[in-house]
């Protein structure tokens, strides 16, 4: 299954475990994001929307925030010692798609799961009604403070 979404003015064209540089997003590494226009659900049956498909959207994790290269716009006007130097570096959101939703649904836990780096539901010793195994502590050394370079004898002094 693939999609067709327009963010930051470009159209991309989608799968679930793609990973994609878009325009700058808000959002932490590890959070899920929502793109809500879709232009096209493709698979087995083919959705097309006039102009977004309704009810449709994607689902994708933030891996990274980031700048790109630096470009450099440099002007000159030659003969008349005018020149102007200026850099730009476009910021930008690296994503991984986690998966294609219809009919209007949400990201689901698995999604989630996986998108913080985690399995969806792991069965814990506490909800399993065991106890679990205390953790074994061992004592801490004293910290140890040291003098700077100085002794005995140059304190005297």
């Amino acid at each position: 299954m693939f999609a067709v979404i327009r963010t930051g003015g470009k159209q991309y064209r989608v799968a679930a475990e793609d990973v994609l540089k878009v325009d700058k997003l808000v959002g932490e590494p590890g959070e899920i994001v929502q793109f809500g226009d879709v232009l096209v659900v493709g698979g087995d049956t083919q959705l097309l929307g006039a102009p977004t498909v309704s009810g449709a959207s994607v689902a994708a994790e933030v891996l990274e925030q980031g700048r790109g290269p630096k470009v450099i716009a440099f002007k000159k006007r030659r003969r008349k010692n005018s020149r102007r130097k200026r850099g730009h570096r476009q910021e930008f959101t690296l994503v991984r798609i986690t998966e294609i939703l219809t009919d209007g649904r949400t990201p689901t836990v698995e999604a989630r799961g996986k998108a913080a780096g985690k399995p969806a539901e792991a069965p814990t010793a506490e909800a399993a009604g065991e106890d679990a195994p205390k953790a074994a502590t061992t004592p801490r050394k004293p910290a140890t403070t040291k003098t700077a370079g100085k002794t005995d004898d140059d304190a005297e002094d």
